[in-house]
């Protein structure tokens, strides 16, 4: 999941090299935080949030048809 995440990210942005993604498990939920450059995090987000919803979205449907735990992709602003 880890490396759907990134790969799908790394084509969005400028600064490919700079796209990391850390998990963190719990219990009932996996958290993936996904940290950019700064001058990229708009695209990551989108406008309105549109692009972060959909690679939410798809997150939630690959982890779940994967039979995994509920997860999560929060967008680290550094």
């Amino acid at each position: 999941m880890q490396e759907f995440v990134e790969s799908i990210v790394k084509r969005l942005v400028d600064n490919p090299d700079e796209v990391k993604v850390t998990k963190i498990e719990s219990e009932n939920n996996t958290i993936y935080e996904l940290n950019v450059a700064p001058e990229d995090l708009g695209k990551v987000i989108g406008k309105h949030g549109r692009t972060a919803q959909a690679l939410r979205t798809l997150l939630t449907a690959v982890s779940a048809k994967a039979g995994q735990t509920r997860s999560t992709l929060d967008i680290i602003d550094r």
